[in-house]
C-alpha cells in the first residue's frame, strides 16, 4: 500500500489518542476544579471525585486495551484520524455536546460539576497515558 500525505504509522496513532485523551482529561479537570473553588467545600466531595474518577477509569482502561489492539491490527500506514472507531467519534460527539449544553443550559449545579468533572477528567487524563505507554511498549 502507498502511503498517502494524511497517512501515519499504526503506532503514531497511539500516540495521538493520548495526547487527544489527556489534552480532554485536562480540560474536563479543569472545569471540575473550578467549580470547586465556586462551592462551598463538603468534606465527602472529595470521596465522589475518587468514586467517579475510579468508575470511569476502570471503564476507559478497557477501552484502551481494546483500541490498541485495534489500531495494532491495522495495515502499517492509517489515516491520521483512525484513532478513534466510528462509534468513538460519535459516543464523543454526545458526550461533550451534552456535557457542554446542560453545563451552559444550569442543569448541572456547581456542586455536581466540581466533584463529577474533577473525578471523569483524571480518568480522560489517566486513558490518555495508557495510550502513551502502549505507544512505548510496542
Amino acid at each position: 500500500m502507498s502511503k498517502k500525505i494524511y497517512e501515519v504509522p499504526k503506532r503514531t496513532l497511539l500516540i495521538i489518542a493520548g495526547i487527544v485523551w489527556m489534552i480532554a482529561g485536562f480540560n474536563v479537570t479543569r472545569l471540575g476544579i473550578l467549580s470547586y473553588i465556586l462551592i462551598e467545600m463538603r468534606w465527602y466531595l472529595p470521596i465522589f471525585s475518587v468514586i467517579i474518577f475510579m468508575l470511569f477509569g476502570m471503564m476507559f482502561y478497557k477501552m484502551t486495551q481494546k483500541h490498541s489492539k485495534r489500531i495494532m491490527s491495522y495495515e502499517e500506514y492509517r489515516p491520521v484520524w483512525n484513532f478513534f472507531d466510528i462509534k468513538s467519534y460519535i459516543i464523543m460527539a454526545v458526550m461533550m455536546g451534552g456535557g457542554i449544553g446542560l453545563r451552559n443550559a444550569g442543569v448541572f449545579p456547581d456542586i455536581f460539576v466540581a466533584f463529577f468533572y474533577t473525578g471523569l477528567g483524571c480518568a480522560l487524563f489517566l486513558a490518555g497515558v495508557c495510550f502513551v505507554i502502549m505507544f512505548f511498549r510496542k
